[in-house]
């Protein structure tokens, strides 16, 4: 199979550059931080009620702690690496000589996000030592680590996609990443606006199918995630609708139960990182820019 030439010359960069090292190191150190106080907190509450020798019973909680570091870290730095994609080619210019290759738009596009993704997970192996000590200490099973490690992928992907679309819109890298976390303002955030709005004309009485939103908000996936992992039990709870009074519509009933929510969010965020993906592929596509510049003209 050949690799995707965009994906072979970004991580030939990647590799020879100083500021990739650097970030490990700043990553690495991050994590370290956030073990070493989760650890404290954990042995001065351990001591507070019970004796020294329970502390290791709450080890446990160093995995969702360290996880949720990588989560935000990885969340933050993914807009940064893709936004100046395609926009910093045009700075350079040399977005018209890549466009001159054989490759497809959508071929430039997705070898852009799977260099991203491929340099996250970089700094993902660079964090398992520091994983590995929740892990041992903790007595969580190392299944576990391979479930964050595809659920890193699943956000980076998004994140990914989420960049590439708004460096193919702007001309500017500075811009792009401005505008990839507006993108993020109204995935994270403005999700929650219709199932707030229901509870609020219903005082919480009907929910209606207005929580299938959520679906694509990677906020409620890592929630439910987590809550899977560390308990087997979902955020939703089987006991916390009903069906019968009408409280939620059919479909979110049914999804709210077990596992069945984490895989459907799964599927829709992939989904929607592929939609972003076909829309900056057309945007790239130069048939496209050349029959928008004819129209101004």
């Amino acid at each position: 199979m050949r690799l995707n030439p965009i994906v072979k010359k970004d991580l030939q960069v990647t590799a020879r550059s100083m500021r990739f090292s650097w970030g490990v190191f700043a990553y690495e150190a991050v994590l370290t931080m956030a073990f070493l106080l989760a650890l404290s907190v954990i042995q001065q509450e351990s001591r507070s009620i019970y004796t020294d020798s329970n502390v290791y019973g709450y080890l446990i909680y160093l995995f969702p702690v360290i996880s949720i570091a990588q989560v935000c870290i990885v969340a933050l730095i993914v807009p940064v690496i893709t936004a100046s994609s395609i926009s910093g080619e045009k700075e350079r210019q040399t977005f018209d000589i890549m466009l001159t290759t054989c490759m497809s738009p959508f071929s430039i596009v997705l070898g852009k996000v799977v260099s991203a993704v491929l340099r996250i997970l970089f700094f993902v192996v660079a964090g398992m030592p520091i994983m590995a000590l929740a892990f041992v200490a903790g007595g969580l099973s190392w299944s576990y680590l391979l479930y964050f490690v595809l659920a890193i992928i699943l956000l980076s992907v998004l994140s990914g996609s989420i960049g590439i679309l708004c460096s193919a819109f702007c001309r500017r890298s500075i811009t792009a990443v401005v505008l990839s976390y507006v993108f993020y303002f109204f995935i994270y955030i403005l999700t929650f606006f219709p199932t707030i709005l229901m509870a609020l004309l219903t005082d919480g009485d009907m929910m209606g199918e207005s929580m299938l939103i959520l679906l694509f908000n990677p906020m409620v996936f890592f929630e439910e995630f987590f809550m899977q992992l560390m308990t087997g039990e979902s955020i939703f709870g089987a006991g916390n609708f009903d069906l019968r009074t009408g409280e939620v519509g059919i479909v979110t009933y049914f999804i709210s139960q077990g596992k069945a929510w984490l895989f459907c969010s799964a599927a829709c965020i992939l989904m929607l990182s592929f939609l972003f993906m076909l829309v900056a592929a057309w945007k790239v596509n130069p048939m496209h820019s050349s029959a928008g510049r004819r129209r101004k003209k």
